[in-house]
C-alpha cells in the first residue's frame, strides 16, 4: 500500500488531498508559507533555499489560448533529479507505428479483462499495450493501454517525454503522486498526467489487484470540447475538474527514475526523491475529474444523437472537427425518445474506436461485453447493437426508462488503431465475437403496403 512513512510534506494529505477546481486555471500553491516567490518567477535567492525552475507544455510563443508553463521551486532543479541513463525494457508497452509481426486478421475484436498477474507488478510493469495508432516520432495519434498490477512504485518514478497520460481506473482506487501534488483517483473517476511529469503510483484500499485502461496521447493536449448550439453549460464543466495542492516527497535513500521517450525506455539512480516541488505556480498540471458529474444531454423527442455529445475531452489535430483523439463516456441516463430505435444505431466511421466498460453494461450489447473488458472497431469497420439487443429495441414499449448503473467510455481517434501482438494473442480475446450479429436475419418484405 502507499507508504507514508518516508515522506515529509505528504504526510498530512496523503490520506486527504488538497484540490483546486477548474480547467485550465493559472492557478498558484504551496506546502511551506513563503515558498512561492510573489511578484516574480526568478528571484536571486529563493526562500528555504529552493531552486526556481519553468516546466513548458508548448513552445515559448504558442498563442496565450494554448500557451501552457508552470514555475516549479523545488529543493533540487531537475537536472539532479537524472544521472547517466542506461537502456531498460518494458517489453509489453509499445508505441506508433506499431509493426508487430502477428496473424490475427483485420475484423471487429472485444476481448475480456486481461489476465491478473502471477508475479509482483507495480503500475509501470503492469501496462500492456492494446494498439497504437499514428506515429509517436512526429507526436501525432495515441495508444491504448490496459494496466492492471498489484506492487507499489515505492522508490521508483517515471515520466513520459511522448505524451500526455488519460488514466481511467476500473477496480480498484490509486493513488498518483506528481511534482505538483497529490491525486487520490477511484473508478468512475480519471486522471491526467501531463507529457515530461514525474510521478509514482501507489495502491489505495484492499484487493488482488488493480486494473484500468490508460489513453497515451502523443497530440495537441486533450481539452474540453466546444459546445457549439448546446452553450454554455452541460457536458463537462470546468469547475469539477480538480488540480492537485504542492505537496512533496524528501527522503535522501536511492531511488530510479524510469523515461519513456521517441518509444524508448530509459532508466537513472538518483539518490533522492524527485518529488520535491514545495511550491508550483502556472497552468500546466495534472487533474482529476469525477465522470459522475458529467452532464448529459440527448434527444427528447425522437432519434439517436450523435455520440459526440458525450465527449468529456478532446485532443485537437490540425483539422477542424476531426480529433486526433476523443475521450467518450456513455454515463447513467434517461432515455424518452418517441417512436425511436433508442440504442446507437449501425455504423461506420473514419473514426477507430476502442472501448471499455468501468462497470455495468452497455445498452447495445446485451452480453459479453463484461466490466473491465475491451472492444475494437477501426475505421470503416460496420458495428452496432448486438442481436438480442436489436430485437429488445424493436419491440419494447418506449416508455421513459432510466439508463442506470452502466459506464462505458470510448477513446476514439482519426487514424487507424493498429493491434499489438500481444493483443492479438490475448488469451482473453474472444473468438466468438462476430456471432453477436449472427441473429440479425433478413426480415424484408418488399410487399406493397406492408410495414
Amino acid at each position: 500500500m502507499l507508504d507514508k512513512t518516508r515522506s515529509t510534506a505528504a504526510d498530512a494529505v496523503v490520506n486527504n488531498p488538497k484540490y483546486m477546481p477548474g480547467f485550465g486555471n493559472d492557478f498558484e500553491t504551496e506546502s511551506l508559507p513563503g515558498a512561492l516567490p510573489q511578484g516574480q518567477n526568478s528571484p536571486q535567492k529563493c526562500n528555504y533555499g529552493l531552486y526556481a525552475e519553468q516546466l513548458s507544455g508548448s513552445p515559448f510563443t504558442a498563442p496565450r489560448g494554448t500557451n501552457e508553463r508552470s514555475w516549479l521551486y523545488r529543493i533540487r532543479p531537475s537536472v539532479r533529479h537524472t544521472g547517466r541513463f542506461s537502456n531498460a525494457s518494458y517489453p509489453f508497452w509499445k508505441s506508433a507505428p506499431c509493426l508487430d509481426d502477428h496473424s490475427l486478421p483485420l475484423g471487429q475484436l472485444r476481448w475480456n479483462p486481461i489476465p491478473a498477474p502471477a508475479d509482483e507488478l507495480n503500475f509501470l510493469a503492469g501496462i500492456r499495450t492494446m494498439t497504437a495508432a499514428g506515429d509517436v516520432m512526429t507526436q501525432t495519434g495515441m495508444a491504448t493501454h490496459a494496466y492492471v498490477f498489484n506492487a507499489d512504485m515505492v522508490d521508483d518514478y517515471f515520466f513520459n517525454a511522448d505524451g500526455e497520460l488519460l488514466v481511467v481506473p476500473q477496480l480498484g482506487a490509486i493513488c498518483v503522486f506528481t511534482e505538483m501534488g497529490i491525486i487520490d483517483v477511484e473508478p468512475l473517476e480519471i486522471c491526467l498526467i501531463p507529457r515530461g511529469m514525474i510521478f509514482k503510483v501507489a495502491r489505495l484500499g484492499e484487493g488482488p489487484e488493480w486494473r484500468g485502461y490508460i489513453c497515451e496521447n502523443y497530440g495537441a493536449k486533450f481539452t474540453l470540447p466546444d459546445r457549439g448550439p448546446i452553450g454554455a453549460n452541460c457536458l463537462a464543466n470546468p469547475r469539477d475538474f480538480k488540480t492537485p495542492a504542492a505537496a512533496y516527497e524528501d527522503k535522501e535513500i536511492p531511488c530510479r527514475l524510469h523515461v519513456k521517450w521517441c518509444g524508448k525506455f530509459y532508466a537513472t539512480g538518483i539518490g533522492h526523491s524527485p518529488l520535491d516541488v514545495v511550491a508550483w505556480h502556472g497552468n500546466y498540471a495534472p487533474f482529476k475529474y469525477d465522470l459522475r458529474t458529467f452532464a448529459p444531454v440527448g434527444a427528447i423527442l425522437f432519434d439517436h444523437p450523435d455520440p459526440s455529445i458525450f465527449t468529456v475531452l478532446t485532443a485537437p489535430s490540425g483539422e477542424e472537427g476531426t480529433a486526433n483523439v476523443d475521450f467518450v463516456i456513455f454515463p447513467p441516463r434517461w432515455l424518452v425518445a418517441e417512436h425511436t430505435f433508442r440504442p446507437p444505431w449501425y455504423h461506420r466511421n473514419i473514426m477507430s474506436e476502442f472501448m471499455g466498460l468501468i462497470h455495468g453494461q452497455y445498452d447495445a450489447k446485451a452480453e459479453g461485453f463484461v466490466p473491465g473488458g475491451m472492444s475494437l472497431h477501426n475505421m470503416m469497420l460496420p458495428h452496432g447493437p448486438d442481436s438480442t439487443g436489436f430485437e429488445k429495441a424493436s419491440s419494447v414499449d418506449l416508455q421513459p426508462v432510466k439508463l442506470d448503473h452502466t459506464m462505458a467510455f470510448m477513446f476514439e481517434t482519426r487514424y487507424p488503431q493498429q493491434l499489438t501482438r500481444y493483443a492479438a494473442e490475448l488469451e482473453t480475446l474472444q473468438d466468438n465475437y462476430l456471432e453477436c450479429w449472427d441473429g440479425l436475419e433478413r426480415k424484408f418484405d418488399g410487399t406493397p403496403g406492408i410495414k
